[in-house]
């Protein structure tokens, strides 16, 4: 396809069945103007042949070694992406039928902004969200807003979020390569949050698309709790702190964050897991050195205020947000 309208990547790895699963949800899709790319992280288990013979564009790169969700994602903007607009979909999150032409609607109806979240649906159960966007704690903890909760909390209109969960994303494809897409040292995990993040400091918005529904199965492959998810989601986490909050927020909020190292690790050490735990932020600081120059030219760039950036993220535990969430307190559009 020459000029797609919608760029679809999706990286996969030994994502089974699961995969199957989202090429038969794109070609049921009732807006057509898209190409698919997806990006194989050496898979085991032949799970990339459903990318081949699909009554769609579908391109289909494979790599020699697993590099990586955010390194995947990033090449496959780099080299094949031809898109106006990139919409990042894991394998094991399916769009409903409407969702593509609910998402172009948007972006028709509201010009000036870069980034969209789609509504996430718990695939094992249908009543439950499995989020509504990224929230971002002062702390430096972040987590999917509404995962668990009911959804009937969903908003009715498109309200402004911290960043949009990389389940399901779409971006502006010039607006992604300016920001250098993914940061690759993240490996998995919090690479969206990160994203979002950077974008907010330039200015930018992120916005919740309540309409465009996708029912995810969540942490299909790396398991939810694996240790791999706990290593590179702790790790991640801080680098996210360090990197992006602006002074003098992060003079203020360091002790906080700080706080809730000790906090969360007692709790890993109650269940056991202490020494995973340890050591993630153990390598966490040891990069300091590098995380203080990528945040020297992230925070060259930055035009939003800190007080734009308090507004958009919260100092009350989840529960406390979700029902301020739900009153439609942040912008709707």
């Amino acid at each position: 396809m020459s000029n797609p309208f919608f760029s679809i990547v999706i990286v996969n790895y030994n994502a089974g069945a699961m995969l199957t699963n989202v090429m038969s949800t794109l070609s049921k899709q009732t807006y057509k103007n898209f190409e698919v790319i997806v990006v194989d992280n050496n898979s085991q288990d032949n799970s990339w042949r459903a990318a081949e013979n699909l009554p769609f564009s579908c391109q289909l790169v494979r790599l020699s070694n697993n590099t990586g969700f955010a390194s995947a994602n990033n090449l496959a903007v780099k080299d094949h992406v031809k898109g106006e607009w990139l919409f990042l979909l894991n394998p094991d999150a399916y769009p409903e039928p409407e969702c593509l032409e609910e998402i172009i609607k948007n972006i028709n109806r509201i010009p000036n902004v870069d980034c969209f979240a789609c509504a996430l649906i718990d695939a094992n159960k249908p009543s439950r969200l499995d989020g509504l966007g990224d929230t971002y704690h002062i702390s430096g903890l972040h987590w999917r807003t509404g995962h668990g909760y009911p959804c009937d909390i969903t908003p009715k209109h498109p309200i402004e979020i911290f960043s949009a969960c990389a389940a399901a994303a779409i971006y502006r494809t010039e607006t992604f390569r300016q920001l250098g897409g993914f940061d690759e040292t993240y490996f998995a995990y919090s690479e969206d949050v990160d994203l979002g993040f950077r974008l907010r400091l330039i200015g930018g918005k992120s916005l919740l698309l309540p309409n465009a529904k996708v029912h995810h199965v969540g942490s299909g492959i790396t398991g939810s709790s694996s240790d791999f998810s706990v290593y590179h989601g702790h790790r991640n986490l801080t680098w996210t702190f360090i990197k992006n909050m602006p002074s003098p927020l992060i003079f203020i909020f360091l002790p906080i964050h700080l706080a809730m190292i000790f906090y969360v690790g007692f709790f890993y050490a109650a269940s056991g897991r202490f020494g995973l735990y340890l050591q993630a932020k153990i390598d966490a600081f040891q990069q300091i050195g590098s995380l203080l120059e990528q945040r020297k030219k992230i925070q060259s760039r930055r035009i939003c205020s800190c007080i734009s950036l308090l507004q958009m993220m919260v100092w009350s535990p989840r529960k406390a947000f979700i029902k301020a969430s739900t009153k439609q307190k942040n912008t709707t559009y």
